[in-house]
């Protein structure tokens, strides 16, 4: 198996033809030694159905249905792990990041890279809080990490087998794949595209995911929370010395020390300070207490990769 594109889906019952199209499209030049692994990530709707009828028609099929709904990126590695070509595509169902890039991805891995990662110019169809909130999430996230993320990038990548390998063999629960790839290192390289509006259905990333998945990405890449929550506690004791010496100040020269309102902004300050460290810590002492509990990523349901033989009608 030459090439295999990887995609995760999640109640999709409506663009699995249009996917398979496309895909099947894309895949053309590499038709006889690729595969298209789409993976169920425990799906409400008639998504498995949609894609086990699909295999009627396009027997480079492989369809994965996990047991439960564990996540994008889960039922990714989920799809990564069960891909067997030398290069691997990924991509999400809707169809927001363009498969018909694949050619020119290839032609730049020919070239000796090992990644070729999709670089976002223009997002077509979202709103301008998705937009300013985007734009400020892959800055901030660089601020504060270790490794450096590209910009404006999601999963849409072409990888070898080499780097796909050693992305694996990490053993995080809490999987931020675009900056597991980041941190692997080898010889990356960026590709331009605009990135189309959803085809049909609704966003499987609201607000409230997208915050566990920024904070997730953050806690996964950088122990710098943590050297802020050290630097804010030695602030707020410096400022506490300070108020000290005002009101020892004010003892010495028999002024009355400040009303209420200046102690409720302190003890508000101090004790916003303390929740914001006891937060932090928190989010990677939850984080130690899931790895501590090596549970298995994922469970497979079904997997079917033969494309099913149509009924044969005895004669009477």
């Amino acid at each position: 198996m030459f090439l295999s594109i990887v995609v995760p889906c999640m109640n999709e019952e409506d663009i699995i033809p249009t996917l398979l199209d496309r895909l099947s499209a894309a895949i053309a030049p590499w038709q006889d030694a690729a595969e298209i692994v789409l993976v169920d990530d425990g799906s409400s709707d008639g998504t498995w159905e949609a894609i086990q009828d699909a295999r009627l028609f396009c027997p480079n099929l492989v369809g994965v249905r996990l047991s439960a709904n564990r996540g994008h990126q889960i039922a990714l590695t989920a799809g990564l792990e069960a891909a067997q070509g030398e290069r691997i595509m990924m991509l999400d169902a809707d169809l927001q990041d363009p498969p018909e890039l694949l050619g020119d991805m290839m032609r730049m891995m020919d070239q000796g890279y090992d990644v070729v990662y999709g670089r976002r110019i223009e997002r077509q169809g979202e709103s301008l809080f998705k937009r300013a909130t985007a734009h400020l999430f892959y800055r901030l996230l660089n601020a504060l990490s270790d490794v450096p993320i590209p910009h404006d990038t999601g999963d849409f990548r072409l990888v070898n087998r080499k780097t796909l390998d050693a992305v694996l063999a990490m053993p995080e629960r809490a999987r931020f794949v675009r900056g597991m790839f980041a941190w692997a290192g080898f010889r990356q390289i960026g590709i331009e595209y605009s990135r189309a509006p959803r085809e049909t259905g609704e966003t499987k990333y609201p607000f409230r995911a997208m915050l566990r998945f920024a904070i997730d990405a953050m806690t996964s890449f950088s122990t710098k929370p943590l050297k802020l929550a050290t630097r804010l506690a030695f602030a707020s004791l410096g400022i506490t010395a300070l108020m000290a010496i005002y009101v020892a100040y004010s003892l010495i020269l028999y002024q009355t020390a400040p009303g209420w309102a200046s102690v409720v902004l302190a003890i508000g300050f101090f004790s916003g300070v303390q929740l914001l460290t006891l937060g932090i810590m928190g989010e990677y002492i939850g984080r130690l207490y899931t790895e501590a509990k090596n549970r298995p990523l994922y469970f497979v349901s079904e997997e079917s990769r033969e494309p099913p033989k149509p009924a044969v009608r005895k004669s009477a």
